[in-house]
């Protein structure tokens, strides 16, 4: 900061936007408050063992982001029960606000994420899994109504589970990031 000529309060100056040929630099718009701190635990067994790359995790991380969240990091599992909740136990622990888990909430015999997230839950939030099928159904996505993921509060945690295809994952952002900011905002203030 610098004090400007015949001012006697200090003014904040701003580089203007670097620009180089090709390429423009200009500040990135973020969100005007900051919701909190979030995780992503991505469950892809073709993910994990490297055959795939990772498409969910930064889908989710970037609507996250533009929901005022913080991103902590993606966790990539597969669909191991025990490998699912000992990520999804890592997140509570470390403190994060939010944790969201893309995929295994399916009805074949590797879905397993819903599972692994129940024994972690305190206490499970029916409304928000059945809002974010719903805004699945309204959609038009089909397999929304066969998604068995569930939401709750751990510790001060709220987890939940969304569906692993980019639609669902969208469909399920756009549902889940006020309903998180205000259970958040809730947890936040309980004096423990």
């Amino acid at each position: 900061m610098t004090t400007a000529p015949g001012r006697s309060r200090p003014t904040l100056l701003v580089a203007a936007p670097l620009s180089v040929p090709g390429y423009t630099v200009v500040p990135m718009e973020q969100p005007h408050t900051l919701v909190g701190r979030a995780l992503v635990v991505v469950v892809d067994d073709r993910t994990a063992h490297g055959d795939e790359e990772d498409h969910s995790g930064p889908l989710v991380s970037e609507l996250l982001g533009e929901a005022g969240f913080v991103v902590d990091g993606v966790i990539v599992v597969s669909s191991d029960e025990v490998e699912i909740r000992n990520a999804l136990n890592t997140a509570v622990i470390g403190g994060v606000d939010l944790v969201v888990s893309v995929g295994g909430t399916g009805v074949t015999p590797r879905d397993v994420t819903p599972e692994a997230t129940r024994d972690l839950l305190d206490r499970e939030l029916l409304g928000i899994a059945e809002a974010v099928r719903a805004s699945g159904l309204a959609a038009g996505t089909a397999d929304a109504g066969l998604s068995r993921g569930l939401a709750g509060v751990s510790g001060s945690t709220l987890v939940v589970n969304l569906a692993g295809s980019r639609a669902a994952v969208r469909d399920g952002m756009a549902t889940l990031g006020p309903l998180a900011a205000h259970i958040i905002a809730q947890l936040s203030s309980l004096e423990i």
